[in-house]
């Protein structure tokens, strides 16, 4: 099953080719995808390196690192985001919540840190000078937070990733034609709402374009996206899904918007984080507008990867746009938050209806 993951992720979602350079993040728990997705890549002429984070890298760094420490900008991080090709980033944490109780002021430290590569990152993602995959290797601190057995999680993990399928690239470029429609449509439309019980948010995408997101960028995926005129976002809107974001765990976030600032706030449960994120630059603004398409993945699991994926589900990220939508907001804050369509949800699209109760009606 890794070697048919690792065929996916090689040829599929970063399509490599000879002479590309590949560089690989990951914890150490995910050596043995790690190794398949090394001997695919060679197998392609790709140039590969690697990096494996250790068990509670983070929290010792945060505890026992200097100034100087915190604020070195990782060498070979930092030259892969510069030089290399693809960048493929395997989630598999050791534990989710191993910063939560780190300094503030020093997770700030940090951050300033890493901000240079994230924002070459973002452009050059962007533009198309380097592919990127995100995936994800499942551990037993993502199946804990799912509320599943480590072997249940797996089966949620390849499920999503329609590995028991016998040819799962084509199933993604089935679903990549089904997806092409919509974003064909969205991106004739100048105006968009979306409205549930507990929502009532409307945004411009005149002038900015939606995107496939098919499997290349994210595996799994199966969702739409697009960047709001950032100052044209007005309304309420109310995220129904649980999310962990900064080894936090946030619950009920409702966020009311007045041209396109977040000027009130709240969270049935974290929100102190809420405070802290939106004293961060840009943090107070959208950078992403989305639709949720993957019909495989129908529970939440506090995991965004697979998450904002739902199908039947909206989502919108606060802070950083991605360029090549032609959002215009930066931060080195990027929280997707999710809410729930299938019940009673309507997304209008110049004043047309055009999804219901969690499904495209174009």
């Amino acid at each position: 099953m890794l070697n048919k993951y690792a065929k996916l992720l090689t040829n599929y979602c970063l399509y490599l080719k000879p002479g590309e350079k590949l560089f690989i993040r990951s914890s150490t728990l995910a050596e043995p995808l790690v190794r398949e997705v090394y001997r695919e890549a060679l197998k392609l002429g790709a140039i590969v390196e690697y990096e494996l984070s250790i068990r509670d890298s983070g929290k010792i760094l945060y505890e026992d690192g200097s100034d100087a420490a915190l604020t070195h900008m990782p060498t070979l991080y930092n030259k892969a985001m510069r030089e290399f090709d693809a960048y493929l980033f395997i989630r598999a944490p050791h534990n989710l919540m191993e910063t939560k109780e780190a300094d503030p002021n020093r997770q700030k430290l940090r951050q300033q840190a890493l901000a240079e590569p994230s924002k070459i990152y973002f452009k050059r993602t962007g533009d198309g000078e380097m592919k990127r995959t995100l995936c994800q290797y499942p551990t037993a601190a993502n199946a804990q937070m799912a509320g599943m057995s480590l072997d249940d999680y797996e089966r949620f993990v390849f499920n999503a990733c329609y590995l028991y399928e016998d040819d799962p690239k084509s199933h993604w470029l089935e679903l990549s034609k089904n997806q092409q429609h919509i974003v064909d449509y969205l991106n004739n439309v100048s105006w968009m709402r979306y409205k549930a019980s507990h929502t009532d948010i409307q945004f411009s995408v005149e002038g900015r374009t939606w995107i496939n997101s098919d499997g290349k960028t994210n595996m799994p995926s199966g969702e739409v996206f697009s960047a709001p005129v950032e100052d044209s976002v007005q309304g309420k809107i109310h995220f129904t899904h649980p999310s962990v974001y900064m080894g936090t765990e946030v619950e009920g976030i409702t966020l009311t918007v007045d041209q396109g600032r977040i000027v009130a706030y709240s969270a049935s449960k974290g929100q102190k984080l809420l405070d802290k994120i939106f004293n961060i630059e840009g943090a107070d603004m959208f950078g992403e507008v989305a639709i949720g398409t993957n019909y495989q993945i129908q529970r939440a699991t506090k995991n965004i990867l697979f998450d904002e994926k739902i199908g039947g589900t909206i989502h919108m990220a606060v802070g950083q746009s991605y360029y090549q939508c032609g959002g215009k907001n930066t931060s080195t804050v990027h929280w997707d938050m999710i809410t729930d369509m299938s019940q009673d949800g309507q997304i209008y699209a110049d004043g047309k209806l055009i999804y219901e109760k969690g499904k495209f009606l174009i």
